[in-house]
């Protein structure tokens, strides 16, 4: 599998033949996700990032310490070690996807939080406009950062930005940040662009208070799955969508001055992806055949949270080509196939390798 043929599609795997890529965050979820996907396409990766947290992700399942050129262990708030690590790597596209994830740990840590969100992508920004090879950033923030008063609203990227829980106010103010270092320092010597996604789900998430990673460990654990919040609405997508909505920025951005203009963008799924918590864990009941006397134990989080979340992903579409191929059903199937693979002891490097090929498949 480490010679997998990726075929030709809207994402050119030439493109990133030997692109020098950094990538924060590079041992978490999606990072992951994102640098085996890199890798398989010839880059040449950096990983800056806290060590892994789970024996059983994605990163240490797949070894891709050994399949990244080079993987620092740093925490994004030193500035001063990750400054001297950039610019001896002298990236030409850096991805920054380091973060303190997790809504209900901004409540427990909110200090953390901050800092960790704020501050470190602050020291990103601030190191970067100094990094002469550098011709695109991209922020990840999440779909959270607009002013959600629990309206059946899509949100567009035109909409107000707020934020009533601390890690939704963190990616809102790391919006407002990267504006004022675009506008403050950039100028259009590097394309800086946040990227929005919805609520993402695959293969290797084992995020405490997170639906299926906590759906995943009742299974394996054998104990009673809490479901909190089962009648909250959220956009559902996998991992692999996203992911392909950020490559495919890239390389539409990368060497063309005409799309300068793009300085924040969602990538969320269709409305009929939109579904609440209740429905998603029925299905993933039905997939994995559990009986129905399974111990589901409901309950609503006292953390306040957001009822209902949609995302209108329109710009993406009509500037970038870019789609959603995956329905829910599949999304969740492909999900739960990777963790029963996972728990068959099956050689997941080369099933997960195997997924992004046959997603890719689909553009034709």
């Amino acid at each position: 599998m480490e010679n997998l043929e990726i075929k030709k599609n809207l994402v050119k795997s030439s493109f990133w033949k030997n692109k020098k890529v950094l990538i924060t965050g590079h041992t978490g979820f999606k990072g992951s996700w994102l640098s085996l996907w890199l890798h398989l396409y010839g880059a040449k990766i950096f990983g800056i990032s806290l060590p892994p947290k789970e024996k059983n992700g994605l990163y240490e399942l797949c070894k891709l310490n050994k399949k990244i050129s080079r993987n620092i262990f740093l925490d994004i708030r030193n500035k001063k070690k990750i400054e001297n690590e950039i610019k001896k790597f002298k990236p030409q596209i850096l991805f920054h996807l380091a973060a303190q994830p997790l809504v209900i740990q901004s409540y427990l840590n909110p200090i953390d939080t901050i800092k960790t969100n704020i501050v470190g992508t602050a020291n990103i920004l601030d190191i970067c406009r100094k990094i002469k090879t550098l011709k695109t950033l991209v922020i990840v923030t999440t779909d959270k950062v607009y002013k959600n008063q629990n309206k059946k609203i899509a949100f567009n990227e035109m909409h107000e930005l707020g934020g009533d829980d601390i890690y939704s106010y963190s990616k809102a103010s790391v919006e407002m940040l990267v504006n004022s270092y675009r506008k403050s320092f950039y100028g259009k010597k590097i394309k800086i662009v946040t990227v929005r996604a919805g609520n993402v789900i695959g293969g290797g998430d084992w995020s405490k208070d997170r639906l299926i990673p906590d759906f995943i460990n009742s299974i394996i654990k054998n104990k009673k799955f809490v479901m909190r919040n089962p009648k909250h609405i959220r956009p559902w997508q996998h991992v692999m969508e996203c992911l392909y909505g950020y490559i495919l920025l890239v390389e539409k951005t990368h060497n063309r001055k005409n799309y300068n203009s793009i300085e924040a963008i969602n990538f969320g799924p269709d409305k009929n992806k939109f579904t609440n918590v209740e429905k998603v864990v029925s299905k993933m009941i039905k997939k994995f055949q559990i009986s129905k006397k399974t111990k589901v134990k409901k309950k609503y989080s006292k953390y306040h949270e957001k009822i209902l979340l949609e995302l209108n992903s329109n710009k993406a579409k009509k500037l970038l080509g870019w789609k959603t191929v995956l329905s829910l059903d599949e999304s969740i199937n492909l999900t739960l196939d990777w963790y029963k693979n996972f728990i068959n002891k099956k050689n997941i490097y080369e099933y997960t390798c195997k997924q992004i090929q046959n997603y890719i498949s689909k553009f034709k």
